[in-house]
């Protein structure tokens, strides 16, 4: 069991390497985000968020390339990151998350996603997002994220 009251453990800032000033969520909070990243967010603006993560060869298939499982759960990092304000207050699971490979991505630069929340209901967010690698785009995701209990208090 985790003994991390927030469910995606509390923000760190990251203070070096090439995501200096960037978050991530409690080490070891979601042990699979932790196993496959550190994945980062970045808030640029008031609404704009960016999210990222640094390719390592445990990230690549039998072929050479980032491997699609690799960039599905950043994906689904994504989808979290980028509906960050509409998910304050409350814990939420992911109902769908779709996804098209565009090109494929490799160890030479940093993979990146951006994206939009298209609604926000009382129990849905609808979310989008393209992640992409020096400018290519590599896979674009939408999901659905389900809102289904208040965040305990830490």
């Amino acid at each position: 069991m985790n003994d991390v009251a927030e469910p995606y453990g509390k923000p760190i800032v990251l203070t070096e390497g090439p995501f200096a000033g960037w978050t991530t969520w409690g080490a070891g909070a979601d042990p699979f985000e932790t196993h496959i990243g550190p994945l980062c967010f970045k808030i640029e603006d008031d609404r704009s968020i960016r999210t990222g993560f640094e390719p390592k060869p445990h990230h690549l298939n039998g072929g050479g390339a980032l491997h699609g499982g690799a960039l599905m759960g950043f994906a689904d990092f994504s989808l979290f990151a980028i509906a960050h304000h509409e998910l304050r207050g409350v814990h939420a699971v992911t109902v769908t998350c779709n996804s098209e490979f565009i090109s494929a991505g490799d160890l030479n630069g940093l993979v990146e996603a951006r994206g939009e929340v298209l609604r926000d209901t009382r129990s849905l967010v609808f979310v989008r997002g393209l992640i992409t690698q020096a400018s290519r785009p590599l896979l674009a995701f939408s999901g659905t994220l389900k809102k289904i209990s208040p965040r305990p208090r830490a």
